[in-house]
């Protein structure tokens, strides 16, 4: 299995507070992404610049296409712009890739037999892996779980990672959730304005 996966796993077996947005979540999917390309040497980091490295073919379908969506060309993409350009939808391609698999299955509804009805995982070894990885505490996980709200802001486990270049795919995660999240908060007033325009308010 890959960081995405076991992240998506997580996300899907715990109940947050909240729920967890898709676009966060497809944020911190392409940052998992981006470590595993790391640790597997498709890529290295030159400051905050992402350079392609080895070429090997990915076992996991959509790791392999993120390696070979890296920009081959410098002055090379920035990390925060791969996360923006990579995690477009792609909480939807991992949750289709996780059906596909039947790590996922739909339950349906008496009431709504033909609509998507809702997800659930399968008691999977990946579901298992999945649980062991997030029960130990294992500080990538953990921080880009942290990230998207499934669990509390990890007191000490990003000081745990000692590859500066996950510290900075990490860094890079949280600030782009960050700056989404502004975004919702900037439209949801202005269209709370909008509102009351009409309303003559």
């Amino acid at each position: 299995m890959t960081t995405p996966r076991d992240l998506l796993i997580v996300a899907l077996d715990t109940v947050p507070d909240r729920p967890v947005e898709r676009g966060d979540l497809s944020l911190a999917l392409a940052g998992a992404e981006m470590i595993d390309l790391l640790d597997a040497e498709a890529l290295t980091l030159d400051g905050d610049r992402v350079v392609p490295g080895l070429r090997p073919t990915m076992a996991d379908r959509l790791l392999d296409e993120a390696a070979s969506s890296l920009d081959r060309e410098a002055p090379y993409e920035l990390v925060d712009d791969w996360l923006w350009r990579r995690g477009r939808d792609l909480s939807t391609a991992y949750m289709a890739s996780l059906e596909q698999d039947g790590e996922v299955t739909r339950r349906h509804h008496r009431w709504a037999p033909f609509g998507a009805g809702r997800a659930a995982l399968a008691d999977s070894p990946a579901r298992r892996r999945a649980a062991d990885r997030w029960a130990s505490g294992e500080p990538v996980l953990a921080t880009l779980a942290a990230a998207v709200g499934i669990r509390e802001e990890p007191t000490g486990d990003a000081a745990e990672v000692a590859d500066e270049a996950v510290v900075t795919v990490l860094a890079a995660v949280s600030d782009a959730v960050m700056e989404l999240e502004a975004v919702r908060q900037r439209r949801a007033i202005e269209q709370a304005a909008f509102d009351n325009i009409w309303r003559g308010d």
